[in-house]
This record gives C-alpha cells, sequence and structure tokens, in this order.
C-alpha cells in the first residue's frame, strides 16, 4: 500500500462563525488522534484532502503538521459532509504504529465480466466493503473479487476471501456479490371453463341483444 503526504495546520478557533469563514476559505476542520496522546484539532485544504475521501481505496496517510519536526503515519477514520453541499465538512485522522494491529474498512473491486450475466442474469453486490484486522504494513488498498465464472443462481461469500495477512471481522457467511434470475412478469391463466376475458361478456351480451330485436321484426 501506498504512503500518501498530508499537511495540516493547528487549530486555534473553535467558534462556529470561524468555522464557516475556514470552511468558506476551503479549510476543513479535523482531529488528528492516537494512543497515550492528546487529540489534536488541525485544519487541511480541501484540495489536499479530496483525494483520500473520493476513492475506492485503502491510504496510508503521512500527516505533517505544522511546526512540528516529523510526521505521523495514520488512517482516515471518519468523515462528515454537509446534507445540502455534499461537501467534507469534518475529519478524523487516527494515528498507527506499524507494531500495532489495528481494525480498518476495505472496499471490494469487482473485476471480470460474469457467465450469468451474459446469460441474462442480474448482479447484485450486497457487500461493497468489509471490516478487517491487520498491521499497518499489510492493510489491503482494496479486495478484489473475480466475477467471471459466476453462473445465474452463484454467489461469492466472505469465506471464499483467501486471508492471508489480514483477518476479516463478521461472518463469513456474508454475501458479497451474487447473480440471480430475471425477474419474469407471470401472466394469469384463466381455470378451465372460465371466461378468457371479462370483456367478451359484454360483447356476447349485446350481439344476444340485436338477435332477439331481429326476430321481433
Amino acid at each position: 500500500m501506498a504512503t500518501v503526504n498530508l499537511s495540516a495546520r493547528r487549530r486555534q478557533d473553535f467558534a462556529n462563525s470561524l468555522l464557516k469563514q475556514n470552511r468558506k476559505k476551503g479549510n476543513v476542520p479535523g482531529i488528528f488522534y492516537q494512543r497515550e496522546s492528546e487529540p489534536v484539532a488541525i485544519y487541511v485544504r480541501e484540495t489536499a484532502l479530496n483525494p483520500f475521501i473520493y476513492t475506492s481505496e485503502v491510504n496510508l496517510i503521512s500527516l505533517t503538521i505544522e511546526g512540528e519536526a516529523k510526521p505521523y503515519t495514520c488512517i482516515l477514520k471518519d468523515i462528515q459532509f454537509d446534507p445540502v453541499s455534499d461537501k467534507a465538512i469534518h475529519f478524523d485522522l487516527l494515528g498507527i504504529s506499524e507494531n500495532e494491529k489495528i481494525k480498518v474498512e476495505v472496499p471490494f473491486q469487482l473485476s471480470g465480466s460474469a457467465v450469468g450475466v451474459r446469460d441474462g442474469g442480474i448482479l447484485q453486490q450486497v457487500m461493497h466493503s468489509v471490516e478487517v484486522e491487520c498491521f499497518p504494513n499489510d492493510i489491503p488498498s482494496h479486495i478484489e473479487i473475480d466475477i467471471t465464472k459466476l453462473k445465474i443462481g452463484d454467489s461469492i461469500h466472505l469465506s471464499d476471501i483467501v486471508q492471508d495477512k489480514f483477518k476479516i471481522l463478521g461472518s463469513l457467511d456474508s454475501t458479497i456479490v451474487s447473480v440471480v434470475p430475471p425477474a419474469v412478469e407471470k401472466a394469469e391463466i384463466p381455470a378451465e371453463g372460465e371466461e378468457t376475458t371479462a370483456s367478451s361478456e359484454p360483447e356476447v351480451i349485446s350481439k344476444g341483444k340485436k338477435d332477439e330485436e331481429t326476430q321481433e321484426k
């Protein structure tokens, strides 16, 4: 997994009005925390933070805080978005040690084209990520799922993933992706002896009336 640099500066202002001003200037407030240390309130440029947010992979972050000599190794642990603009408004960075295992959410990445889809089936991805536990240097950027051999009715479960340098947390029976049969609309079949359509009945009655009128004349 690649390590990407991120620069930040300490945040001294905590008033809501000042936070809004900084957000308008493109600064996103956040917190950096790690074991046995006090949390550090920071600002990061929105343009610098976006690559860590809008990605389908996990990245190790080398965080440099203005005024401090050495960088910190961390991961993006949480992110909050504005419900209207969908922009990042706050984030959490978790400092990690290479000698301690951590829990992290890792995304799935599907590869290949399922046989069942070519046969008319529908691909359904039930899970898009899974929590794993491992050492920082063993964190996979993503977990690749090959769906090429999936036929209609086939599924891939967490138990099918090879757990080499990481441990999957959660039920191994959980389905990641499957190919289901296409939805078929069932046509109503009338029972034997019943009229085939409701519209035919008025037509028969109408003809009957005409026949009666012809006979009277």
